[in-house]
């Protein structure tokens, strides 16, 4: 049975550990807001460069040929892009990410497909260079605040492998942020352009395409409200493109890649952050409770050895009487 002095030796230990996990908690709240303000900035135009791409697609009568936009013949290799962190101590922010990738991986064997791996953040890296696979690229260092050039960076070697051939199709995996208490896996089309998700997840495409539509139409011309009751081929005629769709889409291919990594690249953040502050919290709290029954462990060795003592003096006391 432990003594006092240990007991109270693990209490001060523990109470070390709190001080930590409760600054931790701190820092990622505050890091979590800012990573919330970048998201809510980027947003809007993620989203408008998301909707003009679409958009350019259905108006163009063929695409302009360049490689980015033609699709493959056949489908060999898919380009798993993974959005992880650079660190730890996170719940399951990083391992969920890994075994979604997985996951796609047995689909993809069992199609016949082979994956290449696109690993953006130190954790994932070393995870699945720990399970024996081969990765394409890696990114590490910036994590925990993205800039643009670094999706820019990743987007250029996905476009790249892409227009060699190297990759037939690409998809990129990360956590979606909904809230400090929730994160939701997401998987997104890339490449090829004519089957990428234009308006984020696949769950809530429609949803956001509908709202999409009538936006476009009400800033067409006046007739908004006949546009929205006839369908998406009348919205298409309400717009008109200089130069021609081809060639804005020469420009808008690269940058719809881009932005869609950046955008996963900030939700991965804000989603990192919520996860390490809600892991924190949570580790505080067992802090709490540990102490709480450390301390009263030692208060009953405490009582145990004075009543010990107490009764070593009663038996002196008595042998000395007798």
């Amino acid at each position: 049975m432990p003594s006092s002095q240990d007991i109270n030796e693990r209490i001060d230990s523990v109470k070390n550990v709190k001080q930590i996990t409760r600054a931790m908690e701190m820092v990622a709240a505050a890091r979590l807001r800012k990573a919330e303000e970048r998201i809510e900035a980027l947003r809007p135009y993620a989203d408008a460069i998301r909707r003009m791409t679409r958009r350019a697609v259905e108006g163009a009568q063929t695409l302009p040929d360049i490689p980015l936009l033609q699709e493959h013949d056949s489908i060999d290799h898919v380009a798993l892009v993974l959005v992880t962190g650079d660190r730890g101590l996170a719940g399951a922010f990083n391992s969920q990410i890994i075994r979604a990738g997985e996951r796609r991986l047995r689909e993809l064997q069992g199609e016949g497909q082979a994956p290449r791996w696109y690993v953006i953040g130190a954790k994932g890296a070393s995870s699945l260079g720990f399970r024996g696979y081969e990765l394409e690229q890696s990114y590490t260092g910036f994590t925990d605040r993205p800039a643009y050039v670094n999706a820019r960076e990743v987007g250029q070697d996905i476009v790249s492998a892409y227009a060699d051939e190297h990759i037939d199709r690409a998809e990129i995996f990360y956590n979606g942020y909904i809230s400090p208490m929730s994160q939701v896996v997401r998987r997104e089309t890339l490449l090829p352009l004519q089957q990428a998700d234009f308006l984020g997840g696949e769950g809530d495409e429609d949803e956001e395409s509908e709202g999409s539509e009538g936006e476009g139409d009400d800033g067409g011309s006046g007739g908004g409200d006949e546009g929205s009751s006839e369908g998406p081929d009348h919205s298409r005629a309400l717009w008109i493109y200089e130069p021609d769709p081809g060639e804005i889409l020469k420009q808008l291919a690269p940058d719809y890649v881009e932005i869609s990594i950046y955008r996963a690249m900030l939700e991965s953040t804000a989603s990192e952050h919520g996860a390490r502050m809600t892991a924190m919290r949570s580790a505080s709290e067992n802090a709490e409770e540990m102490i709480d029954d450390l301390t009263m462990q030692a208060n009953r060795e405490r009582q145990a050895q004075i009543t010990q003592e107490i009764m070593e003096v009663v038996s002196g006391a008595e042998a000395t009487t007798g």
